[in-house]
């Protein structure tokens, strides 16, 4: 009887953006179990998502090898092809659309996050600067806000949940809609005493733990905010010294603060003023140890940024930069006294042209660092400012994430190349002209990662197990479509060992520096800026901008008047989504774990709205916008604001090659036609969505 093989590898999750860090016990070959990191969360706990990786691993139903179109786009007919037809394919169609059109033809979209450098560099070195990410259908409204304010974007900075003793969040469902130790640290600062106020249109488990919750007008979250900075500012509970040294523009926000007092803040949002002036009260007995969480989903409203805004303000105004309990400015491996660890997008020359979405020229207050993926139809089927012809899609699935599918679906149908690689299948996969699976995540090594924070530290995912099929990692992909295309020089490596070698190599760390803790601690303590003299805010002047000198020299207001949040005609509901601990949007649905648990979604309707309906839990109802109906089960309660419906996002997949999935609950996004805009965050306002409701059975 032969001896049982057995390892343990640390490792980096991909289930879902949170990327958390992963023990995985490997036996004879296959992955046994996974569990948390308990090295970095201090125990091996982790969400539904994250354990479900091991059968993911082994799914019949993800893919298992290049695909090359073969009928119409759309259609599900594919050929399998050899890796080197699939690459030539892409490259020959890369180069004749290069040399026909030029570079910035050419456009790469992915989910973001920390594990961007390859493609970077890769959009980059074909002379395109066209990078974008996923960020328009989720948090570009927050990232640019804090931009604006501050001259960083909104993860520069992380929550000290450990020493807080007031938080507010706005929606932000953090025990469902999860990342694991951000749950577990939440839970943690509430065993610990920290009081808690919760705004949301709809009750949900992190209302179950507030001390204060309100049901609110959906889109009035911003008028709450202004009724709150009123009372801080008129009797004079914000921290003077901290404004009086870090801010510009205190004066101008006064002013224009003056008639949104507390009880025109109740007629907005339906939250008593005598609440709003407690809060604001609570929070100034315990500033700076305030938490308000800026939002992680904010693609709302139209006016989402100067609520997002709004929220560092009240930060400035309670003196809560670098401060316990408070925010804390994320430092880096220079911060902890180490050179850069090395990036290969910083070996391609600067790209010196504009681009396809108009951010940088047109949207001169938008970071490029994200860009607008939601004018890639405008710009393909208008060919402004320029033709774009080609789209790389990188792990992305812009119509499952971004509103009116259809008319995106238009514009991808004009390109004259779109290829995906991912793990998964999706629907922009399945309109695309060639499909390159990747290897999944415990099956590849991929680029080291620094974890910024107040203790900075080093990540790498580690590969696990041997491919299940014929899927190759990205740093393989790519280099394989350098070389073909004649810039094979700035991918100067062969294996992923001489990848992290490159990135190390000022650093004095080496691979082996990885294995016992799967990450490499930067910093013994946390390293703290002097709040007096040792901030370091990145805007011209060198404070934070109440008058945003990144606005107001675009043409764009510090402080517009208020407007009312958009109000459903009559018959019609505001159509709100979410997530679910269960799922990463559409991407885990045909997980076979995660699909028993929840396989479809449900309408939350307000009990009174419902009754006058004849509506009740468990029928079918249908529910339309703009000549587009969708079917699904009512779930009627008391707890959801009246005139907004709720249901999760994702659902309804039309992948019919994912069998668990297929067709399963309600496409929510087919209904959000029309609202592929650029609102002033460079966001689209998903929730501007009105819909009606109609019983079927």
């Amino acid at each position: 009887m032969s001896e049982t093989s057995k390892k343990v590898v640390y490792s980096v999750c991909s289930m879902c953006t949170v990327r958390c860090p992963i023990e995985i016990e490997v036996e004879n070959g296959a992955v046994k179990h996974i569990w948390g990191n308990p090295h970095v969360l201090g125990g091996r706990f982790l969400c539904p998502r994250g354990a479900a990786g091991k059968v993911f691993e082994n799914d019949s139903e993800r893919l298992q090898g290049p695909m090359i179109r073969s009928g119409e786009r759309g259609s599900g007919e594919w050929r399998k092809a050899t890796w080197d037809e699939a690459l030539d394919y892409v490259a020959e169609r890369l180069k004749k659309v290069i040399e026909t059109y030029g570079p910035e033809s050419v456009i790469l979209g992915d989910r973001g996050g920390a594990f961007t450098d390859l493609q970077k560099a890769f959009i980059k070195a074909l002379g395109s600067p066209n990078y974008f990410n996923h960020h328009g259908s989720c948090s570009n409204s927050v990232h640019n806000a804090h931009n604006g304010l501050t001259g960083q974007r909104r993860n520069t900075v992380s929550y000290d949940w450990k020493n807080c003793k007031y938080a507010v969040l706005y929606g932000r469902n953090i025990l469902e809609s999860i990342g694991t130790k951000e749950a577990k640290d939440f839970i943690d600062a509430l065993e610990n005493g920290m009081k808690f106020t919760y705004f949301d249109i709809r009750w949900n488990y992190t209302a179950a733990k507030a001390d204060r919750f309100h049901i609110i007008k959906p889109g009035s979250d911003y008028a709450v905010n202004l009724g709150i900075i009123h009372t801080l500012i008129s009797e004079k509970l914000y921290d003077a010294e901290f404004v009086n040294r870090w801010v510009v523009g205190f004066d101008e926000l006064a002013k224009f603060i003056s008639p949104y007092t507390p009880e025109w803040a109740e007629k907005e949002s339906g939250v008593p003023a005598r609440e709003i002036v407690a809060i604001a009260h609570e929070m100034a007995e315990v500033k700076p140890a305030v938490i308000l969480y800026a939002g992680w989903m904010t693609a709302w409203t139209e006016d989402d940024y100067y609520f997002r805004r709004s929220i560092y303000m009240i930060y400035a105004l309670l003196g809560g930069y670098e401060a316990k309990g408070g925010l804390l400015f994320n430092k880096n491996e220079v911060d902890a006294g180490y050179k850069p660890l090395k990036k290969f997008v910083d070996l391609v020359p600067k790209v010196d042209k504009k681009r396809f979405d108009g951010v940088g020229w047109k949207y001169k207050h938008l970071s490029a660092d994200y860009g607008l993926a939601q004018m890639v139809p405008h710009a393909v089927l208008n060919e402004d400012p320029y033709p774009v012809k080609a789209f790389i899609n990188y792990r992305f699935d812009p119509l499952s994430a971004f509103p009116d599918p259809e008319k995106f679906k238009e514009g991808l149908r004009k390109l004259d190349l779109l290829v995906t690689i991912d793990v998964n299948y999706s629907h922009t996969g399945w309109v695309s002209d060639v499909i390159l699976p990747e290897a999944t995540y415990l099956e590849r090594t991929d680029s080291v990662i620094v974890k910024s924070g107040p203790k900075p530290s080093l990540w790498m995912r580690r590969k696990a197990v041997e491919p299940k099929f014929d899927a190759k990692p990205k740093w393989w992909i790519l280099k394989q479509l350098a070389d073909r295309l004649g810039i094979g020089q700035y991918f100067p490596y062969n294996s992923v060992e001489d990848i992290i070698a490159f990135q190390l190599q000022d650093m004095g760390l080496k691979l082996e520096d990885f294995n016992s803790k799967g990450t490499v601690s930067l910093a013994k303590d946390q390293i703290m800026w002097d709040r007096k003299d040792g901030l370091k805010f990145k805007t011209p002047s060198k404070k934070i901008e109440f008058v945003s000198s990144m606005l107001e020299e675009n043409g764009i207001p510090s402080f517009p008047p208020y407007e009312s949040s958009k109000e459903p005609p009559d018959g019609f509901f505001r159509l709100t989504t979410g997530k679910t601990a269960v799922h990463t949007q559409g991407t885990t649905l045909n997980n076979p774990y995660l699909n028993e648990i929840q396989p479809e979604n449900s309408l939350w309707i307000n009990t009174a709205e419902a009754d006058k309906m004849g509506i009740k839990s468990g029928d079918t109802v249908e529910i339309s916008a703009d000549g587009v109906a969708q079917t699904i089960k009512a779930y009627v309660t008391d707890f959801i604001h009246p005139t907004a419906v709720y249901t999760l996002h994702g659902y309804g997949r039309e992948i019919p090659l994912q069998s668990r999935a297929f067709k399963k609950g309600m496409r929510d996004n087919t209904l959000m036609k029309g609202l592929l805009t650029v609102a002033v965050g460079g966001n689209c306002p998903i929730t501007d969505c009105f819909v009606k409701i109609r019983k079927l059975s």
